[in-house]
């Protein structure tokens, strides 16, 4: 059975970081896709960055610069490094397993990321 537990998300104050992990269980994130999804209150969920298994990463063109997607493969476990946080910012961040396929198929159960002052 697959599951991914994220954590580490909170309240925070704009400029203001945070890291997000996601443990996986039930599959191997080397060989998988990996995401971070958020989802703000009335807005659709999007993408903010992606780590292939080749380790090749991809950021969110609101987040580039500022968010940084990595990996232990030895703890089985992805993470998002938040810097400089913006109100905006402010979202449930979902962890995604891509299937055989690289297609987003597995999900967290999200974290809380609020920034305020």
């Amino acid at each position: 059975q697959v599951q991914l537990v994220e954590s580490g998300g909170g309240l925070v104050q704009p400029g203001g970081s945070l890291r997000l992990s996601c443990a996986a269980s039930g599959l191997i994130v080397s060989i998988r896709v990996m995401c971070w999804y958020r989802q703000a209150p009335g807005k659709q969920r999007e993408l903010v960055a992606r780590i292939t298994s080749s380790g090749v990463t991809n950021t969110a063109d609101s987040v580039k610069g500022r968010f940084a997607i990595s990996r232990d493969n030895t703890k089985n476990t992805v993470y998002l490094q938040m810097n400089n946080l913006k109100p905006e910012d402010t979202a449930l961040y979902y962890c995604n397993a891509g299937n055989s396929n690289g297609v987003p198929y597995y999900w967290g159960q999200g974290t809380q990321v609020t920034v305020s002052s």
